[in-house]
């Protein structure tokens, strides 16, 4: 199976896209009401098991989930979606939303991505109900996402750039209240994901059907010790 690995670049994909919609403004507004900032994906276990103690662990830590599990899970999926809602394709867009729930390896990171997506599905509702039509039942949030960016003519490049962006922010919002790490380490660590993301969205676009789904022990291991740890800020 082939990995690709991120390499820090700088970029503009989503410069064009968010100066002229502010639809993408609004997905990736910290104030977006879905959730994400009450998970941690198993960073907190991390910090708990001693694995991250510096801002240099939680850099080489999310350098290492995004180049591996958010490419070959979220972000290949993303794609899919994205063209399958553009092309009104309800069984595709059905079949790539129960790929990506089959590959969450614990309870928790299914409840966070089924959570999340329903909480984003209700405010499209409410906000933008065009963007609800191909929707199913129990959305990822990436589903959800996607068809959001397809209702408000938000590019497959800038969906991903975006919604890995959304994901960088909320870990290192974890890890600021964890480690814990100073509010300008954490700027720090945003300006390196933002450097990143040009190559990210390059990496998930050349992933294959057969390699969705490659993930990380670690981050499982983490995960499923998280639901049982005793004293825990983060929601399990």
């Amino acid at each position: 199976m082939r990995r690709l690995n991120p390499k820090p670049v700088r970029t503009t994909v989503m410069a064009t896209n968010v100066a002229v919609n502010p639809a993408l403004w609004l997905l990736i507004s910290p104030a977006l009401p879905v959730g994400g900032y009450s998970y941690s994906q198993g960073l907190e276990f991390a910090v708990e098991a001693g694995w991250l103690t510096s801002t240099t662990d939680v850099d080489d830590w999310l350098f290492g989930v995004a180049g591996a599990t958010l490419v070959h899970q979220d972000l290949a999926c993303l794609a899919r979606l994205h063209d399958a809602v553009a092309n009104g394709d309800a069984d595709a867009t059905l079949r790539w939303n129960r790929a990506l729930s089959a590959s969450r390896e614990t309870a928790e990171l299914l409840d966070e991505d089924r959570q999340m997506g329903l909480a984003l599905a209700r405010l499209l509702r409410d906000v933008m109900p065009e963007a609800t039509e191909l929707l199913p039942a129990a959305p990822t949030f990436a589903t959800a996402f996607a068809a959001a960016c397809v209702a408000n003519s938000i590019d497959m490049d800038a969906a991903l750039a975006a919604y890995a962006w959304v994901w960088h922010e909320n870990q290192v919002a974890a890890a600021i209240k964890l480690v814990p790490l100073g509010q300008t380490d954490g700027q720090r660590l945003m300006l390196a994901a933002g450097e990143r993301l040009a190559h990210l969205v390059e990496c998930a676009r050349a992933v294959d059907d057969d390699d969705i789904g490659l993930t990380l022990p670690a981050v499982a291991i983490a995960s499923a010790q998280h639901e049982r740890q005793h004293t825990r800020l983060f929601r399990s």
